[in-house]
């Protein structure tokens, strides 16, 4: 299969849906890549999802890196987007450079960073000297503290204003793409059609450009709790446990390992 550009999800733009998943490491980023997935995101998200934190801000930008190089050496056919993680690039346009061309040597073709009106000129720093950029509005996880947990944004008239508002500016700054997170989807409906650069919505509602799920809920491996918007399409945690039990129970009857399972 024909290998995913930058430009190519941009054109995808009222042409067809595009379709993101969270890829960690070579089996999941495998998968993803022989499911037909346009873009493997190695989210910050591996912070709760790989590492069992309580959110994201404590990942690194060489956990990043680690995590980047593994899922650009195995897809071979999806666009690999390297998030850039909290302090990576809120400090300068120097850093927010350097971070995100460690990314691109890693073997990401493009780097997501979180954040509206405030980042815009870093995504313009970035695009100058040619990194593609994908913006990340509304519930940004990095910034939960301000937000005062994983609360949905834009709820009321003055917020919804304010992320079109950034929607837009992002746009303007360069980003090929933007990624709608935790928002009323009548407001994820007006962004997607006032901006000519794809949305990829998660909680955002049907009417963006695309969606995008973290791999684990989406194979039921992230545990009981996962949020409202995420639709499980297998339950591999129930069928993991079922293996290794009888993998234990087996053992200990000595049925494992049988006389074709030995060396002679």
């Amino acid at each position: 299969m024909k290998k995913i550009t930058v430009p190519a999800v941009r054109e995808a733009k009222g042409q067809r849906k595009l379709t993101m998943v969270t890829a960690y490491d070579a089996p999941s980023a495998r998968i993803v890549d022989e499911a037909g997935i346009d873009l493997a995101l190695v989210g910050d998200s591996l912070g709760m999802v790989i590492q069992g934190k309580a959110d994201t801000l404590g990942v690194t930008l060489e956990q990043m890196i680690y995590h980047t190089e593994i899922v650009a050496r195995t897809a071979a056919r999806a666009l690999v987007v390297g998030d850039l993680p909290f302090l990576s690039f809120q400090v300068s346009d120097e850093r927010t450079i350097e971070s995100a061309g460690r990314l691109l040597q890693a073997g990401a073709a493009a780097v997501k960073l979180e954040g509206g009106g405030r980042i815009a000129d870093r995504i313009r720093a970035l695009t100058e000297v040619g990194i593609p950029v994908m913006a990340h509005l509304g519930l940004t996880p990095q910034s939960i503290h301000q937000m005062g947990g994983y609360r949905v944004q834009g709820r009321d008239a003055e917020n919804a204003r304010r992320i079109l508002d950034e929607a837009k500016r992002v746009q303007d700054a360069g980003a090929f793409a933007v990624v709608l997170e935790g928002m009323p989807a009548a407001l994820a409906t007006q962004i997607t059609d006032q901006l000519a650069i794809p949305t990829i919505g998660i909680g955002a509602g049907a009417h963006c450009d695309g969606q995008v799920l973290v791999f684990h809920d989406l194979v039921g491996l992230s545990g009981d709790r996962t949020p409202t918007f995420v639709r499980r399409y297998a339950d591999l945690r129930v069928t993991a446990v079922e293996a290794v039990r009888k993998f234990k129970d087996d053992v200990e009857s000595g049925r494992f390992p049988s006389e074709g399972e030995s060396y002679h």
